[in-house]
C-alpha cells in the first residue's frame, strides 16, 4: 500500500454537508412551530453574498463577506422551506426581513448544549474576511470550547 492520496470519485464532502444543512432545516422547522424550548438559542453564521442570501442593503454594507445573527429573544416570522429560511431581526432598532438559504450556512451553534455545526464554504485561496457579529442587538459570545462541534472536510482538491 502506498501513501499516495487517491481522490474520491463519490463526492462525500458534498453528501455529509447537504446531509448537515438539513440539520439545521430540521431544527429551525420544529422551532418555527414550537418556539425555542428551554434554554436553547442560535448563532447562525451566513455568507452575506452567497446566492440567494437576502438581507437589506444596510446589513450588506456592514457585512459583505459573513454575518452571524442570533435567533433567541427578539426574532419573528420564522418560515423554514427545504432550501431556505425566513426570519425577522431587528438590527439597532431596525425590523429586518432575512432569507437565508441552508447553502449559504458557514456555522450553526446551540451554546446552550455546547454544539456546533461548521460546513466548509469554497471562499478561494484566501479564505473569508474577518466580520463583525451582529448581535441582533444583544451582546454576543460564540461557543469556542466546541466539545460537540461537527467539522466536515474531506480534504476537497481546489
Amino acid at each position: 500500500m502506498t501513501d499516495e492520496h487517491i481522490d474520491s470519485l463519490i463526492p462525500y464532502d458534498d453528501v455529509v454537508q447537504e446531509a448537515l444543512r438539513a440539520v439545521v432545516g430540521r431544527v429551525l422547522g420544529d422551532v418555527a412551530v414550537n418556539g425555542l424550548p428551554g434554554d436553547h438559542h442560535f448563532y447562525i453564521t451566513f455568507k452575506t453574498q452567497a446566492p440567494g442570501v437576502a438581507i437589506p442593503v444596510h446589513l450588506h454594507e456592514r457585512f459583505p463577506d459573513e454575518m452571524t445573527i442570533v435567533l433567541q429573544h427578539k426574532y419573528w416570522d420564522l418560515k423554514v422551506e427545504s432550501d431556505h429560511f425566513e426570519v425577522g431581526l431587528s438590527f439597532s432598532q431596525i425590523p429586518s426581513h432575512l432569507v437565508i438559504p441552508y447553502s449559504a450556512i458557514t456555522a450553526f451553534v446551540d451554546p446552550a448544549v455546547d454544539f456546533a455545526l461548521q460546513f466548509h464554504v469554497d471562499a478561494g485561496e484566501s479564505g473569508p474576511e474577518p466580520h463583525e457579529e451582529a448581535g441582533n442587538d444583544e451582546p454576543t459570545v460564540l461557543v469556542e470550547d466546541g466539545s460537540n462541534v461537527v467539522s466536515v472536510d474531506f480534504g476537497r482538491k481546489k
